[in-house]
């Protein structure tokens, strides 16, 4: 089989694994890696030369700085205007997708989204409106924000570094600008315009006790002498009984009591507060003996009391949640919370709590006291929502925050350092500063994004070296020789924005650039308008929730299916086909 065959054979099973979903993109994307060193296709000495390419130390440090800028509380000042913004729908999705495209021209579309989903929720909540119609804006908004600069989004990093190493000067910060900004503008006004009568008012993340109806699930219990609970300790429980149900707290005598150390011990006569469905609990009171107290006072009294803490959160992309149960990860003993209930796509998941493996953008809701939540969120990498307070940070650190960015930037501008070394030096100047404190490091940088990267970028000039990409070229050629070059730039974009839609935006960066850069070449063109097109369409993922981490990660709390995404999100692609070609042409003419 010659080379070019093979690797277009293991691009092909990359592409159907991460279509798949089954493992994570990294995974996927090493495996790509192994299947082209092994063969020799590419050489062992330079199998792992990716990890030192200058779009992955790049995206590295904007992580970094991301965090720095959150950290410094320049995002909270954002988002604190917005609570001066007029109540009308339009108004505040407008205000939410500009402010958020800001942000995600300078910093991770993720980081900006997360910063901003709390807001957007708070907004929902005081509107008395569903949080669907403000969400998918949001996660769309922060993609066509990070079209408009160099380091607004991996496939932007990924185009600039690919021209560089094709004979030509990288782009600059701000080379994609010009077409970036009118596509986000456009975008925008479309959404603004059109969501509300686009989206579907579902109730999504309307309020923890209207999504998951937490008193229907709580009931009172009384502990008889002869019930095997009668001076059992928690962390025994399992031991009686395997149903399914949390223990929250307790009434006994007329205190009103706790129960989160695993050495809390049950005491007969004590009233004991359950959350559980009906056939869970049943199977509960007959293990292990107990009565129904017949009364739900105490319980109202209990959750609504301001000794019990309730919040829920949203599980981010990369959480170590994702694919756990909450029996593995045994919450209540290792952290002192209890897992309340689980809702995807806005609907409560009705089975065994220790049975629920979480998914990326599963709303969880979680019961205990206020430092160990916060505690445990932070663990998981969890977002909580609509209970975030805005606060502006320290001015001295905002100013250091802002300084080191901005003369990361200039010196960027300017030609004064590669983009890669000054976007890092600004991070370790964050770090050797405390705004991003060492512990935060490592946690702040997308580790699968990083190896994806990493493993796919000599993967893609695998695809080069072999002469695949020009193979594809020729046969692009071949079916339209006769069509003027920008039918075959229109064809580039919808390839790419279809791809994008189904895999990793930068993967699909990195397969593509080579492509684009030898269908120019065989057209006798500037491969500027191609790779540019490649940056924009690579980003604008709005069909799936899988396009793009976004669009998962408002999912969940928005209540949206598989099918919503492609109401908004196919009239706004063609939108952003129609505005970008022309400025494409405008600004990187052939």
């Amino acid at each position: 089989m010659t080379p070019y065959l093979w690797v277009f054979l293991v691009l092909g099973l990359a592409l159907f694994l991460f279509i798949w979903g089954k493992w994570r993109h990294d995974i996927v994307a090493l495996i790509a890696l192994m299947a082209v060193v092994l063969p020799g296709i590419v050489p062992a000495d330079m199998a792992f030369s990716g990890f030192a390419h200058p779009a992955v130390i790049t995206v590295a440090a904007v992580l970094l700085i991301s965090r720095g800028l959150s950290n410094a509380g320049v995002i909270d000042l954002l988002a604190s205007w917005l609570s001066y913004v007029p109540k009308q729908i339009e108004a505040q999705l407008l205000a939410l997708t500009v402010v958020v495209a800001i942000c995600s021209a300078f910093m991770n579309n993720v980081g900006a989204l997360a910063l901003l989903l709390p807001v957007a929720i708070r907004m929902a909540r005081d509107q008395g409106k569903p949080a669907s119609l403000f969400l998918m804006p949001l996660a769309f908004g922060s993609l066509l924000g990070g079209l408009c600069t160099m380091i607004g989004t991996p496939p932007n990093i990924i185009i600039a570094t690919f021209r560089a190493e094709n004979g030509a000067e990288s782009f600059g910060m701000f080379s994609f600008a010009p077409v970036g900004v009118g596509v986000a503008l456009a975008g925008i006004a479309f959404i603004v315009l059109a969501a509300r009568h686009i989206l579907p008012e579902r109730k999504g993340e309307a309020s923890p006790e209207e999504l998951f109806e937490i008193e229907d699930y709580f009931t009172e219990v009384r502990v008889p002498e002869k019930s095997r609970l009668a001076g059992v300790a928690l962390r025994d429980i399992s031991e009686l009984s395997d149903a399914d149900v949390s223990i929250i707290g307790l009434v006994r005598g007329d205190k009103s009591l706790r129960l989160h150390s695993s050495h809390d011990k049950i005491q007969a006569e004590d009233i004991l507060i359950i959350e559980a469905d009906s056939d869970e609990l049943k199977q509960f009171a007959d293990d292990v003996g107990l009565e129904l107290a017949g009364s739900k006072e105490l319980t109202n009294e209990f959750i609504h009391s301001d000794d019990v803490n309730m919040s829920e959160a949203v599980v981010l992309p990369g959480s170590r949640m994702v694919g756990q149960t909450a029996q593995s990860l045994n919450l209540r003993f290792h952290h002192g919370v209890n897992l309340l209930a689980v809702a995807r796509q806005g609907e409560r998941i009705r089975q065994r709590l220790s049975a629920i493996r979480f998914r990326e953008g599963d709303v969880l809701l979680w019961e205990g006291p206020s430092a160990a939540i916060q505690e445990a969120l932070a663990n998981f990498n969890c977002l909580p929502l609509a209970n975030r307070e805005f606060g502006i940070g320290q001015p001295r650190r905002l100013i250091m925050a802002l300084g080191l960015f901005i003369t990361a930037i200039a010196c960027t501008v300017m030609n004064i350092l590669p983009t890669q070394v000054a976007l890092m030096a600004a991070a370790l100047m964050m770090v050797l500063l405390n705004i991003v404190p060492v512990r935060q490091i490592y946690t702040s940088i997308d580790w699968p994004v990083i190896i994806l990267l990493g493993a796919m970028i000599p993967v893609g000039q695998a695809m080069e070296t072999t002469g695949g990409a020009q193979l594809i070229a020729d046969g692009l050629l071949q079916v339209g020789e006769e069509w003027p070059a920008v039918i075959a730039l229109i064809a580039l974009f919808l390839v790419t924005m279809t791809l994008s839609d189904a895999i990793n935006n930068a993967a699909a960066a990195v397969l593509m650039a080579p492509i684009a850069f030898s269908l120019s070449a065989g057209l006798g063109v500037s491969p500027d308008p191609f790779l540019m097109a490649v940056a924009v369409s690579a980003s604008c993922a709005f069909l799936t929730p899988i396009g793009h981490q976004s669009n998962t990660l408002v999912m969940g709390p928005g209540g949206y299916h598989f099918s919503d995404y492609w109401k908004l999100g196919l009239p706004l692609q063609i939108v952003v086909l129609i505005v970008a070609i022309p400025l494409i042409l405008r600004f990187w003419p052939f």
